[in-house]
């Protein structure tokens, strides 16, 4: 078994120590009416879009993510949260170290032994979460049920999807899928992103994600016989019908969304090993990247 694989199979033990842990991170995170950012890179960077997503949703604040590289640096934030597996991405560490004295900062991390801990006012530690794969799966999906947990969004039947998701079985003949694309709504488009981006790195696959109301607008063109297109959360009305009169296989989780999450997750891995890949082993990819002064 790989080290992906594995990881990805301890998420429902994760999240519920993330959710029963949340209150004790309370004085660490944002506040209701705060003004707040949420940053990061690659995969923690779509976990910031689906948590902005959130909080706005829940009227509990406006909440903006970037990519830590891509922070507008005229804009002020009464608090700005990292997401960072490693705690040694350059572009989080620098934009904390700008940051300063200017906003109140949170770093959600595997690793405190590392940059991170001198670079933010506060941190918080999912060390349980930490993975050796270079493909992110149980810390990216443990930061976000701490988060929704904060929010009073988690709910003991998200566990309880997850454990199903790793039991399901993927839709007959979509691992023979040449093209893969994952489509959300809100929160979950975020989700949709992260899906992508686990296909391309663990599978070298071809894949897309967009706001699902956006998929009529253009990108349903390229959906053929060898298309998959996967929901993740509730599909706009009408638009299941439209993919499959293109041939595309049309997929619709019943789940809760970050628990679909898992199901695409198991899909990469299951793409890369019929494609002899090895998933442990993105090509071009590092755990961290850390640019030379």
């Amino acid at each position: 078994m790989s080290h992906v694989e594995d990881e990805l199979r301890s998420q429902p033990e994760c999240w519920e120590r993330a959710a029963k842990e949340a209150a004790a991170h309370r004085a660490a995170l944002p506040v209701p009416g705060e003004r707040v950012a949420v940053v990061g890179c690659g995969t923690s960077y779509f976990m910031a879009q689906a948590v902005a997503a959130l909080r706005e949703e829940t009227g509990q604040g406006e909440t903006d993510a970037f990519a830590a590289s891509e922070f507008p640096r005229g804009r002020a934030y009464g608090q700005v949260i990292a997401l960072t597996r490693s705690g040694t991405t350059t572009e989080v560490l620098s934009l904390l170290a700008e940051l300063r004295g200017a906003a109140r900062t949170t770093a959600i991390t595997a690793d405190p032994e590392t940059p991170i801990r001198r670079a933010a006012d506060h941190l918080v530690v999912l060390d349980y979460a930490d993975e050796r794969s270079v493909v992110q799966t149980r810390f990216a999906t443990t930061a976000l049920t701490l988060l929704r947990a904060h929010l009073g969004l988690h709910t003991p039947a998200a566990v309880t999807d997850a454990r199903a998701a790793l039991t399901v079985p993927l839709p007959e003949g979509l691992v023979k899928r040449r093209e893969f694309t994952f489509l959300g709504r809100g929160w979950t488009v975020g989700l949709a992103n992260e899906a992508a981006l686990k296909m391309r790195e663990a599978s070298l696959s071809w894949t897309e994600a967009y706001p699902a109301m956006e998929y009529r607008h253009g990108p349903i063109s390229i959906s053929a016989e060898d298309t998959a297109t996967w929901m993740l959360g509730p599909a706009p009305e009408g638009l299941a019908e439209q993919v499959r009169d293109t041939g595309a296989l049309w997929i619709e989780g019943g789940l809760d969304p970050l628990a679909e999450l898992i199901r695409v997750q198991r899909l990469a891995v299951a793409v890369a090993a019929a494609r002899g890949l090895d998933p442990d082993r993105p090509r071009h990819l590092t755990r961290s990247v850390i640019l030379a002064p």
